[in-house]
């Protein structure tokens, strides 16, 4: 099934001068970790006060480019510098998961948003995560099967909000377009189970 994730291979090569760059300035993959997980609070706040601001949600669906950018910089910097340690791989797993959360919690300030849809798709998330990480103990295969892995959500958030921005009207569809994120999230943590047993 059709995931984000298939693009990274182009998306990482699109970075690696700005990897050279950042290595040229001691910064490390931990340190790139890190700073993702900060710039999600950020995002997650402006995300909270775009109903009062909406111009948020245009900087929230720029950052998420930028947050999903370094999510594939902390990896490549790892690779490509030998940077890889067990503190490494905990602070990449662990801020994924509270990246999202801080994110998606932003949405709650919504007046149209159905409270248990966004925590329903906030558990999953982090159920999805979990699954992939358990397929690595089961399989010695890290599994990010999509659909609505990491980089789908990154992707949903972006558009809903570019397209909220553009047109109000349509906030009475996030329900249902979360709902089918929901529905989504259980196939993709299905299909890492399963390839992970295989």
């Amino acid at each position: 099934m059709i995931s984000v994730y298939q693009l990274k291979p182009k998306f990482q090569q699109l970075l690696v001068p700005v990897l050279v760059k950042l290595h040229s300035q001691q910064l490390s993959a931990n340190k790139i970790t890190v700073a993702a997980i900060i710039w999600s609070a950020i995002l997650g706040v402006l995300l909270f006060f775009s109903p009062t601001h909406p111009v948020f949600l245009l900087v929230v669906a720029f950052g998420l480019l930028v947050r999903m950018a370094l999510n594939a910089l902390d990896g490549m910097m790892a690779r490509t510098f030998n940077q890889q340690t067990k503190l490494g791989e905990i602070l990449n797993e662990l801020g994924d998961v509270v990246s999202d959360t801080l994110i998606f919690c932003g949405l709650f300030s919504y007046s149209f948003v159905n409270p248990f849809v966004l925590f329903v798709v906030i558990i999953l998330s982090i159920v999805n995560e979990f699954a992939g990480v358990l397929a690595k103990l089961i399989s010695g295969i890290r599994r990010y099967d999509g659909p609505m892995g990491k980089s789908d959500r990154a992707l949903l958030i972006g558009v809903w909000c570019v397209c909220y921005f553009v047109f109000p009207g349509v906030g009475y569809l996030f329900n249902i377009i979360f709902g089918v994120a929901i529905f989504l999230l259980v196939i993709s943590t299905y299909k890492r189970i399963s390839n992970s047993l295989k």
